[in-house]
């Protein structure tokens, strides 16, 4: 199994961006479909964006769309969530997780590995 690190959280204000790096080892990472989720303060866990092995494919939450974007590069074992226009609503802990699957799936369970998370919080 990968073992997932996340890093690149912090403060930003309103209007700000991010990125956000989840890096692997123990396993090939290229292998798995990597997706990100975020846990905000009392909310469910909830998805955010999912990349195919090989990048060529990619899935994102419909109102995350147009100001979130998931890249991988193999080479460096390496996830990123570019994170740009945040917006308080943003705030969470944000989570890199690896699925063995072919499909840059949004389903929680269809992930086997998870990161320890990064703190985003957005606020002025």
């Amino acid at each position: 199994q990968v073992q997932l690190v996340e890093s690149g959280g912090g403060l930003v204000q309103p209007g700000g961006s991010l990125r956000l790096s989840c890096s692997g080892s123990g396993r090939t990472f290229s292998d798995y479909v990597m997706g990100w989720f975020r846990q905000g303060p009392g909310k469910e866990r909830e998805f955010v964006a999912a990349i195919t092995r090989g990048g060529g494919n990619r899935n994102y939450a419909s109102s995350l769309m147009g100001r979130f974007t998931i890249s991988r590069d193999n080479t460096k074992n390496t996830v990123f969530l570019q994170m740009n226009g945040l917006k308080p609503e943003d705030t969470a802990v944000y989570y890199c997780a690896g699925a063995r699957g072919s499909y840059p799936t949004s389903n929680s369970n269809a992930y086997d590995a998870w990161g320890q998370g990064t703190q985003v919080t957005v606020s002025s």
